[in-house]
Protein backbone atom coordinates (compact mmCIF):
# COMPACT_ATOMS: atom_id res chain seq x y z
CA UNK A 1 0.00 0.00 0.00
CA UNK A 2 1.22 3.14 -1.17
CA UNK A 3 2.39 5.88 2.01
CA UNK A 4 -0.06 8.80 2.47
CA UNK A 5 1.46 11.79 2.77
CA UNK A 6 0.03 15.52 3.98
CA UNK A 7 0.79 18.45 2.78
CA UNK A 8 0.01 21.42 5.00
CA UNK A 9 1.17 24.88 3.22
CA UNK A 10 -1.17 27.88 2.68
CA UNK A 11 0.82 28.99 0.09
CA UNK A 12 -1.14 27.67 -3.29
CA UNK A 13 1.63 27.25 -5.78
CA UNK A 14 4.13 25.52 -2.95
CA UNK A 15 1.15 23.04 -2.26
CA UNK A 16 0.52 22.35 -5.57
CA UNK A 17 4.71 21.90 -6.76
CA UNK A 18 5.70 19.86 -3.49
CA UNK A 19 2.51 17.48 -3.88
CA UNK A 20 2.66 16.99 -7.72
CA UNK A 21 6.35 16.24 -7.03
CA UNK A 22 5.26 13.67 -4.40
CA UNK A 23 2.78 12.29 -6.26
CA UNK A 24 4.82 11.76 -8.80
CA UNK A 25 6.95 9.79 -6.87
CA UNK A 26 3.61 7.32 -6.25
CA UNK A 27 3.08 8.51 -2.69
CA UNK A 28 -0.49 9.06 -2.01
CA UNK A 29 -0.84 13.13 -1.49
CA UNK A 30 -3.35 15.03 0.50
CA UNK A 31 -3.48 18.76 0.80
CA UNK A 32 -4.39 21.23 3.25
CA UNK A 33 -4.53 24.90 3.20
CA UNK A 34 -4.06 25.75 7.00
CA UNK A 35 -4.53 23.72 10.25
CA UNK A 36 -8.37 24.16 10.51
CA UNK A 37 -8.03 22.08 7.05
CA UNK A 38 -4.90 19.36 7.96
CA UNK A 39 -7.28 18.75 11.47
CA UNK A 40 -10.16 17.64 9.15
CA UNK A 41 -8.35 15.42 6.73
CA UNK A 42 -6.05 13.81 9.42
CA UNK A 43 -9.55 12.44 11.30
CA UNK A 44 -10.41 10.66 8.10
CA UNK A 45 -7.65 9.76 6.51
CA UNK A 46 -4.42 7.04 7.68
CA UNK A 47 -1.55 9.01 7.09
CA UNK A 48 1.97 7.89 7.24
CA UNK A 49 4.37 11.38 6.94
CA UNK A 50 2.88 15.28 7.49
CA UNK A 51 4.91 18.00 5.53
CA UNK A 52 3.91 21.00 7.37
CA UNK A 53 4.36 24.28 6.84
CA UNK A 54 5.50 26.06 10.02
CA UNK A 55 4.11 30.43 9.02
CA UNK A 56 0.11 29.15 8.49
CA UNK A 57 -2.43 31.47 9.14
CA UNK A 58 -4.04 31.29 12.54
CA UNK A 59 -2.85 28.40 14.06
CA UNK A 60 0.50 27.84 13.01
CA UNK A 61 1.99 23.96 12.08
CA UNK A 62 4.06 24.07 15.54
CA UNK A 63 0.88 24.45 17.66
CA UNK A 64 -0.33 22.04 15.21
CA UNK A 65 2.24 19.68 15.71
CA UNK A 66 2.54 19.84 19.11
CA UNK A 67 -1.44 19.06 19.40
CA UNK A 68 -1.29 16.06 17.33
CA UNK A 69 2.23 14.62 19.23
CA UNK A 70 0.46 14.34 22.10
CA UNK A 71 -3.08 12.66 21.02
CA UNK A 72 -2.98 8.72 21.04
CA UNK A 73 -4.40 8.83 18.05
CA UNK A 74 -2.02 10.49 16.13
CA UNK A 75 1.42 10.69 17.64
CA UNK A 76 2.56 7.86 15.93
CA UNK A 77 2.28 10.37 12.57
CA UNK A 78 5.67 11.66 11.03
CA UNK A 79 5.75 14.88 10.88
CA UNK A 80 8.51 16.97 8.96
CA UNK A 81 8.78 20.89 8.93
CA UNK A 82 8.38 22.12 5.73
CA UNK A 83 9.48 26.03 6.07
CA UNK A 84 10.93 29.36 5.01
CA UNK A 85 11.73 29.94 8.10
CA UNK A 86 15.86 28.81 8.34
CA UNK A 87 16.59 31.64 10.51
CA UNK A 88 19.53 30.11 13.75
CA UNK A 89 17.05 28.31 16.37
CA UNK A 90 14.32 27.67 13.90
CA UNK A 91 15.23 23.85 13.87
CA UNK A 92 15.44 23.48 17.34
CA UNK A 93 12.13 25.19 17.62
CA UNK A 94 10.67 22.75 15.46
CA UNK A 95 12.29 19.57 16.79
CA UNK A 96 11.32 20.89 20.18
CA UNK A 97 7.59 21.05 19.15
CA UNK A 98 7.71 17.55 18.31
CA UNK A 99 9.18 17.34 14.70
CA UNK A 100 10.45 14.42 13.54
CA UNK A 101 12.35 16.25 10.44
CA UNK A 102 12.93 19.84 8.73
CA UNK A 103 13.34 20.77 5.32
CA UNK A 104 13.95 24.69 4.80
CA UNK A 105 11.95 26.07 1.52
CA UNK A 106 12.52 26.63 -1.34
CA UNK A 107 12.32 23.03 -1.67
CA UNK A 108 14.74 21.32 -4.24
CA UNK A 109 12.65 19.51 -6.40
CA UNK A 110 15.65 16.45 -7.12
CA UNK A 111 16.06 16.07 -3.50
CA UNK A 112 12.85 15.85 -1.93
CA UNK A 113 11.60 12.86 -2.91
CA UNK A 114 15.30 11.46 -1.69
CA UNK A 115 14.70 13.22 1.66
CA UNK A 116 11.37 12.16 1.88
CA UNK A 117 12.27 8.71 1.45
CA UNK A 118 15.35 9.15 3.96
CA UNK A 119 12.67 9.94 6.63
CA UNK A 120 10.72 7.75 6.20
CA UNK A 121 13.61 4.76 6.04
CA UNK A 122 14.56 5.68 9.33
CA UNK A 123 11.54 5.75 11.07
CA UNK A 124 11.02 2.13 10.20
CA UNK A 125 14.10 1.52 11.92
CA UNK A 126 12.78 2.31 15.20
Amino acid sequence: MPTSILVVDDNPINLKLTSDLLGFEGYNVYKAIDAENAIEVIKHTKLDLILMDIGLPGMDGLTLTKKLKTDESTKHIIIVALTAFAMKGDEEKAFQAGCDGYISKPINTRNLPKQIEAILQNSLNY
